[in-house]
C-alpha cells in the first residue's frame, strides 16, 4: 500500500505533502502545501533531491506511517 504522502523538494529542503502528485511529477514552480504547514515552490532539479529533509515533515510522515524515527548516525568521512 502506498504511503499517504509523497516527498517533494522545495525552498531548500525535502518536504512531504499529501497533495496527489500529477503524472510526471509536480511542475517546477508549483506551489505545494506540506505536512509541516509551509507552502513551498517545487524544485525538481537533481541537486534538490539531495537537500536535507524538513524535520517537521519527517516527524509527521513517521506518525502517519506509525514508524519510529531512527536515531541519526554520523556520516563517515570520505577519502
Amino acid at each position: 500500500m502506498p504511503h499517504p504522502f509523497r516527498w517533494q523538494p522545495g525552498d531548500g529542503q525535502r518536504h512531504a505533502t499529501r497533495k496527489p502528485r500529477p503524472r510526471g511529477g509536480f511542475p517546477v514552480d508549483a506551489q505545494i502545501e506540506t505536512l509541516c504547514g509551509k507552502q513551498i515552490t517545487a524544485d525538481n532539479s537533481d541537486v534538490a533531491w539531495l537537500w536535507t529533509t524538513c524535520p517537521e515533515c519527517n516527524r509527521f510522515a513517521h506518525e502517519l506511517t506509525g514508524t519510529p524515527i531512527a536515531p541519526c548516525s554520523p556520516v563517515p568521512p570520505t577519502g
